[in-house]
């Protein structure tokens, strides 16, 4: 008999690894059976997670971090044993904005497009009129990607520029009403509001951090521990579904899949566009090839290292403007469980790092790295300006920020 989980999710094609576990039978393979629920907001995927009314949730890694901190809400400790992905995200400019600061047929780099969005950004803000970016919640990926990088082209975030919530499926109609000038969403809504013509892609995610932690697999700590065998079964049926998911052949079929009306209820071209690294960034433009958009499943993109978890409060405290706690990094550190991780997956196939946190950014070429089983290589991990994240020196890490 299976055993069944609820998973919470949201219409985005990282969300496609519980889903194709589900549809392909991986779960049911290891004796799970998955029930699936759509939601249209971050808040709501969470309020049902701490509530109990699902058993885990596709997750902007962030937001399991602040809810087991008790920021903006009581405490209550989350469990990351799996990493959904990562980046996939992009943003995205009203078309009159964007051809302003990016290069024409193509996307620029991060630090072009930001030299050129501060001109008008510094303009925008003398006539009393700033910049309007949004976001899909204060604690996301998203929102520290696209501050990080305004931040590093000397655009203050919340003093230059404003930037709001915005829940995925709304972005285009928030882009195209004005009520927003930019956007940070992953697809397929950058696309969609592409081939609205209420938008244009101009930077990447990944163009950011090449290497950006983004959606994760979050649980109760507590639900984590009581439904453990199933939780590592579960972790072994989504490692089968990320396996099926990057192979070339499966592309015109899972993107069927999740254009399903009770998944991302889109257009099926446009999702196989995200899943192929391909992008329309103009609605009369060139489809552009930007390897390794939405990273999945290759060196140990699954893993959640716990540098990852520790980068993340970084950026928690410097955008909260709260003092470095190390008992709060401690406890944003082990939100990240790299070792419910390995347990699942010792003694299968899957390569498994030696190491359970990295040097983030460190690597502009790929390497070879020690591992507990198989064998692995890292490619390029780096932040488009350079800097480089030690987890052993997160306060000096954090004072070096702009």
């Amino acid at each position: 008999m299976n055993t069944e989980l609820t998973i919470g999710f949201l219409p985005l094609v990282d969300a496609c690894l519980p889903i194709l576990a589900h549809e392909h039978g991986f779960a049911e393979e290891e004796g799970v059976s998955l029930r699936l629920v759509k939601d249209m907001s971050w808040a709501t995927v969470l309020d049902r997670l701490l509530y109990g009314h699902s058993d885990a949730a596709h997750l902007i890694a962030p937001l399991a971090i602040a809810a087991t901190l008790g920021r903006g809400r009581p405490a209550q400790p989350l469990s990351v044993p799996f990493v959904l992905g990562l980046n996939g995200n992009a943003i995205t400019l009203k078309p009159d904005l964007a051809a302003q600061v990016r290069p024409e047929g193509g996307m620029g780099s991060p630090t072009e497009v930001g030299a050129a969005l501060k001109v008008i950004a510094d303009e925008r803000l003398a006539a009393g009129r700033p910049l309007r970016f949004g976001v899909v919640h204060r604690y996301s990926s998203h929102n520290y990607m696209l501050r990080y990088w305004l931040a590093a082209c000397g655009i203050r975030p919340d003093k230059d520029v404003d930037i709001s919530t915005v829940p995925p499926p709304f972005c285009a109609d928030a882009l195209r009403r004005g009520e927003v000038d930019g956007m940070c969403v992953g697809e397929p809504w950058n696309s969609v509001a592409v081939q609205q013509g209420a938008g244009e892609i101009v930077l990447s995610t990944a163009q950011i951090w090449r290497r950006g932690v983004e959606k994760v697999l979050a649980m109760r700590q507590a639900a984590l521990e009581e439904k453990r065998d199933t939780v590592e079964r579960l972790i072994r049926a989504l490692c089968n579904a990320g396996a099926h998911f990057v192979d070339p052949e499966n592309w015109d079929r899972n993107a069927e899949i999740l254009a399903r009306p009770e998944y991302l209820d889109g257009s099926a071209e446009l999702i196989r566009r995200a899943i192929s690294d391909q992008l329309l960034i103009a609605r009369d433009g060139p489809v552009v090839h930007y390897p390794d958009f939405m990273f999945q499943h290759r060196e140990a993109a699954n893993f959640p290292w716990v540098s990852q978890a520790e980068w993340l409060y970084t950026q928690m405290v410097r955008w909260d403007g709260t003092p470095f706690d190390a008992d709060e990094c401690r406890q944003a550190a082990g939100v990240f469980r790299p070792d419910v991780y390995r347990s699942a997956l010792l003694g299968t196939g899957a390569p498994l790092p030696g190491a359970s946190s990295k040097v983030e950014g460190s690597l502009d070429a790929p390497t070879v790295v020690g591992t507990q089983q198989g064998s692995m290589m890292l490619e390029k991990n780096v932040f488009f300006d350079g800097m480089v994240f030690d987890p052993h020196d997160i306060q000096g890490y954090i004072s070096r920020l702009p």
